[in-house]
């Protein structure tokens, strides 16, 4: 019996193709269906800025992500993880995802920023503004390109773009058989930090005849800004503004050595935080040394403040002024004589002054000399940029890496802002010459403005490019640089080389109505697994149901099934 049961069996799957579909079917939906999801690339992403200023929330809200990757060429993008490179970046395509819902936004840069065609950059930078102008819901994350990115997005691309031109049966065959990437960062959400210290540095050098001596003040804020923290290097915004000074500051301390050219003026120099964040250590600093304090050299004769920002480039110098100089005053002194020297020594500088009135009614100040001249101060500030409008001030672009080539004046200029050492260099020399003229009264004594108080080997170019290179080396994020950082730490030992009574102030934020507040998990850990889009297990769910109902529908009806199967595969007999 049981060998006769056999052979029917054997003969049956032997000659019979629908049987043999029906049990082997589920069989192989099951070897071809994923495993347990597998990591296809780990790297590493960086979130948009998120901050309050005066109670202003701005950037990013949220920093978890777990969805499905879609480029923005697909037709739904509601909760899909929208990545897209920089060469195909647009606000338009950015505002697409976010009035769809999008789950997050994860935007490309590639390898090296500064080879970026200007067109792009440019188009970048004044985005970056535009994006952070008000808060936004979904998390918003920067990745840089390697050859596994870029393979996801060229596969997510492919899929994306191909449903719009195929049937919804294509669609829905396409959808059940591609393979799709989940993105999902490691972090968790992000909140509040707590007791952020924001760090200034102050140095100075005394002047000789007699305690009340008129005071010089030279400010650069040494934090960056750009639409991430994490990629925001400062290299001419304000990593030029920082080099100049500590050049200015080794200058004048040789001067001040001797007696001979000890000069009457006291020299303060002092390097803010949180410049980028409407200049809050500027603002601490002048409320500890004019309101809180007895002995300060802000309550005396202030002669002028000069604030150093963004030096590094351009055949250009601007003397930014909220209140034109009157005659006779050393501001007006300062102004000819940085006239004077640049017409004189560099006639390919052009160098203006330009008027612009403080407008207490913006939530942020155009420059730093603003801040001084709330408090009545005399004060300007010094810029290759003829506006504080410009992107570059405030732009992940804002680079260091150029060629060597470039960087030496060989070859075509890097992409975007940069520092040109040379140009950073010729201003020092400027900036030196026109304060040393004032301090000795120089044009008083009828000295001609060819005239050289520190020779070009004196300003050193090797140092200037050593200190901007240092400063771009890391981020400088006033939310990354805490009151122990390495370049609070470095920026001391430098000013405490050549100034006197080097000190540090910090500045935290009010816990009951808090002027800033910053935000965590801004560098995280992004992996792209590699799965089955969800209609595939609705797929094979179904027909997981259907092999389970014809299997109960053979097995009710056994007799019959066996009956049939029988007349199909018994041999035919030849008629005699």
């Amino acid at each position: 019996m049981f060998e006769e049961a056999s052979e029917v069996f054997d003969n049956m799957f032997k000659s019979s193709f629908p049987l043999t579909f029906i049990v082997f079917l589920p069989a192989v939906l099951i070897l071809v269906s994923p495993l347990p999801a597998e990591a296809a690339h780990e790297f590493t992403v960086y979130r948009m800025q998120q901050y309050d200023l005066q109670g202003q929330p701005y950037g990013t809200r949220n920093a978890i992500l777990n969805t499905e990757a879609r480029t923005v060429e697909a037709e739904v993008l509601s909760r899909r993880c929208v990545i897209m490179r920089l060469a195909d970046f647009s606000y338009a395509k950015y505002q697409k995802a976010l009035r769809q819902s999008a789950g997050a936004v994860v935007i490309i840069l590639p390898k090296n920023m500064s080879a970026m065609p200007q067109d792009i950059v440019q188009q970048f930078m004044e985005l970056e503004p535009e994006m952070l102008a008000t808060e936004t819901i979904v998390p918003v994350y920067f990745a840089m390109e390697d050859d596994e990115l870029l393979s996801i997005y060229t596969q997510t691309l492919t899929s994306s773009s191909s449903q719009g031109s195929l049937s919804a049966a294509e669609v829905l065959l396409h959808t059940a058989t591609a393979n799709g990437f989940q993105m999902i960062t490691s972090g968790a959400q992000s909140k509040a930090v707590n007791d952020w210290a924001i760090t200034s540095l102050e140095g100075r050098l005394a002047g000789v005849g007699g305690e009340d001596l008129p005071t010089i003040v030279v400010v650069a804020h040494y934090d960056s800004f750009g639409v991430a923290p994490w990629l925001s290097y400062g290299a001419d915004s304000n990593g030029s503004g920082v080099s100049m000074l500590l050049e200015l500051a080794r200058l004048f301390s040789k001067l001040y050595t001797y007696k001979r050219t000890h000069a009457g003026y006291n020299l303060l120099f002092f390097v803010s935080g949180g410049g980028k964040f409407n200049y809050q250590g500027t603002k601490r600093w002048l409320e500890d040394n004019l309101d809180h304090t007895d002995s300060s050299l802000l309550q005396d004769n202030v002669a002028f403040v000069l604030c150093l920002d963004t030096l590094g480039n351009g055949d250009s110098l601007h003397l930014h002024v909220s209140k034109p100089p009157k005659e006779g005053t050393p501001q007006y002194s300062l102004l000819k004589e940085l006239e004077m020297v640049s017409s004189s020594q560099y006639p390919e500088l052009k160098f203006s002054m330009t008027h612009k009135k403080i407008n207490l009614a913006d939530d942020m100040l155009a420059w730093e000399h603003e801040r001084f001249g709330i408090r009545r101060l005399p004060a300007f500030t010094l810029s290759h940029l003829p506006s504080h409008r410009l992107a570059q001030r405030s732009s992940i672009m804002d680079v260091r890496s150029v060629s060597p080539s470039s960087r030496y004046g060989v070859g075509e200029p890097p992409a975007g802002p940069h520092v040109d050492v040379k140009k950073l260099s010729r201003n020092t020399k400027v900036v030196a010459e026109a304060l040393a003229r004032v301090i000795y009264n120089l044009t008083e004594k009828g000295a001609p403005g060819d005239l050289q108080i520190f020779s070009e080997q004196m300003v050193q170019e090797e140092q200037l490019s050593a200190v901007v290179d240092w400063l771009t080396a890391q981020p400088r994020a006033a939310q990354l640089v805490d009151k122990d950082s390495s370049v609070v730490s470095t920026l001391e030992y430098h000013l405490g080389r050549y100034l006197k009574d080097v000190k540090k102030h910090y500045v935290k934020a009010d816990k009951r109505d808090p002027e800033f507040v910053f935000y965590d998990q801004l560098k995280q850990t992004m992996n792209a697994y590699r799965v089955k889009p969800a209609i595939f297990d609705l797929l094979l769910a179904v027909c997981i149901a259907a092999y389970l109902g014809v299997m109960y529908l053979a097995i009710q009806n056994f007799g019959l099934l066996y009956s049939v199967v029988r007349r199909i595969t018994q041999p035919k007999t030849k008629a005699h």
